[in-house]
C-alpha cells in the first residue's frame, strides 16, 4: 500500500494517546510468563508484541515471529531454559538474515541445547529446552542490548542465577537500565558493577505486581518533528508519559530543544510546542537511542540544518540497513548523505525535491520517520502498512493532527 502524504498544515490542540512501549511490554510479557502472579495494563499493540504474545500460548512445534527482532532474541533465552520445551524458532526472510549468534553461544556456554538449522549464526534455531545449571556467562555488549537482555530475563529464574561479564563498550545502555529496573520491581535482587551484573535465584511465591506500562517514546519522536516542522507555537498534546522514563528514548525532550519544540510535562502527559529555532547544525552521540536516528535526520533535512549522527552501528542489523536506506531516501530528495558503519553525516540541506516517493524496506521507522515532511512538501510513502510493526493507528492519527492523506 502507497500514501500519498499532501502538504498539511499541522493542527493546533489536538490530543492523541500512544500504546504502551513495546519495549517494556516484551520484557513484560517474557517476566510474566516465568512469574504468573504479574498484571500488565496498558500492552503495546504493535505487531512485535502480538507475535510475542502468540509465540508464548501456542502449541505449535514451529514459532514464525516475521520480522519481530526483539521477540526472536527473548524467546530464544526462554525456550533454551523451558524444561522439555522443543521448538524450532524462525521469521522472515530478512530476520534470517539477522544474526544472533552472539547470543547463541552465551547461551551455549552455559548449557543451552541451540542448532541452527540453515546458516550458522543465524536463524532458523532448532531449541532444545532444559535446566541450565552454569551460572557465569560472558559476551560482547557492543553490538545489541538485547542479547544481554534476554539473558537478563531469565536470570533470576535459573537454578543457580546468572553472572554476565558484558565484554566492550555497552550498546543502548538505557534499555539494559529498563531491564534492571523492572527486574528490580519484582523483587529480583541483582548488582551491576564493573560491566558484571549478577542476578539472584528468585523465589516468586509471594509476587503479586501490575505494572502500567508508558506509552512509546519511539513512536512519541515522529510527533516531536512534526511539531519542530510547524510554526511557531503549534502544540500536540501526547498521552500517556512520565518524566522519568525507564526509556532511553525519552531523550527527546532533550535533544529536541535545538530544533525548537518545548516539552511540558503535566500529570501523564506531554504537551509539545513550537518555539524559535536559529541553530545551523546539530552533532549528537545517539549510542544510547540509535532508534531517534531516522527522526532526527529527517528533522534536520527538513529545517536545512547540517546533520552529524554518531553511535549508530546497530542500524547495520535492524529491520533493514537503516544507514544505507536513509542515504537512498535523502537522497532522492535532493541531499547527498555520507554513511559509515557507525555514522550518517550531510552538509546544510538542499531544498526537498517535491513529490518523491519514499521506499521503506520493510522497516516500520523508515515510513514513520519521512511522514513529517508532509508539512513542508507533497510526499509518497511505499509499503505504508509496514507501520504496524510498532504504531498499527499511525496513519489514523496522522488525519487527527491534520495531516492529508489520499488512500487507495
Amino acid at each position: 500500500m502507497s500514501l500519498l502524504l499532501q502538504k498539511s498544515s499541522i493542527l493546533s490542540g489536538v490530543d492523541l494517546s500512544i500504546s504502551g512501549s513495546k519495549s517494556e511490554s516484551n520484557r513484560l510479557l517474557i517476566l510474566k510468563e516465568l512469574y504468573p502472579n504479574i498484571d500488565i495494563v496498558n500492552l503495546s499493540s504493535s505487531d512485535d508484541t502480538s507475535v510475542l504474545i502468540e509465540a508464548l500460548s501456542t502449541q505449535s512445534a514451529t514459532i514464525d515471529i516475521h520480522h519481530a527482532g526483539t521477540a526472536m532474541r527473548f524467546l530464544t533465552a526462554f525456550f533454551a531454559s523451558s524444561k522439555s520445551k522443543e521448538i524450532i524458532l524462525t521469521g522472515s526472510n530478512r530476520m534470517q538474515d539477522r544474526p544472533i549468534e552472539i547470543l547463541v553461544d552465551a547461551l551455549k556456554s552455559i548449557g543451552a541445547d541451540i542448532e541452527y538449522l540453515d546458516k550458522t549464526g543465524y536463524p532458523p534455531l532448532k531449541i532444545k529446552g532444559k535446566e541450565l545449571q552454569i551460572s557465569k556467562v560472558s559476551l560482547d555488549s557492543n553490538v545489541s542490548s538485547q542479547y544481554v537482555t534476554a539473558l537478563l530475563l531469565i536470570g533470576g529464574s535459573l537454578k543457580n542465577g546468572l553472572e554476565i561479564n558484558l565484554k566492550g563498550e555497552i550498546t543502548s545502555e538505557p534499555y539494559l537500565l529498563m531491564t534492571l529496573s523492572l527486574l528490580n520491581e519484582i523483587d529480583i535482587n541483582y548488582t551491576f558493577k564493573n560491566n558484571i551484573i549478577k542476578i539472584d535465584k528468585f523465589n516468586s511465591t509471594y509476587l503479586n505486581k501490575t505494572f502500567q506500562v508508558e506509552s512509546d517514546w519511539s513512536s512519541a519522536s515522529y510527533y516531536y518533528s512534526f511539531i519542530a516542522l510547524s510554526k511557531i507555537n503549534t502544540e500536540i498534546t501526547l498521552n500517556t508519559f512520565k518524566k522519568s522514563s525507564l526509556q532511553g528514548d525519552s531523550i527527546l525532550s532533550k535533544l529536541f530543544v535545538d530544533f525548537g519544540v518545548e516539552t511540558v510535562f503535566i500529570d501523564n502527559s506531554i504537551i509539545l510546542k513550537k518555539t524559535n529555532t536559529s541553530i545551523s547544525s546539530v552533532n549528537f552521540d545517539l549510542v544510547s537511542s540509535p532508534d531517534l536516528a531516522q527522526t532526527i535526520a529527517v528533522t534536520c533535512l527538513g529545517l536545512k540544518v547540517g546533520c552529524v549522527l554518531t553511535g549508530l552501528k546497530t542500524l547495520l542489523i535492524k529491520e533493514t540497513n537503516r544507514l544505507l536506506a536513509l542515504k537512498n531516501e535523502i537522497k532522492k530528495l535532493g541531499t547527498e548523505v555520507t554513511i559509515t558503519d557507525d555514522s550518517l553525516s550531510f552538509f546544510i540541506p538542499n531544498k526537498i525535491i517535491d513529490n518523491v516517493s519514499v521506499d521503506t524496506y520493510q522497516d516500520h521507522r523508515m515510513a514513520m520517520s519521512f511522514a513529517p515532511l508532509s508539512v513542508l512538501t507533497n510526499i509518497s510513502i511505499n509499503d505504508a502498512d509496514v507501520v504496524s510493526k510498532s504504531y498499527p493507528k499511525f496513519w489514523n492519527d496522522l488525519e487527527k493532527i491534520g495531516v492529508k492523506i489520499n488512500k487507495p
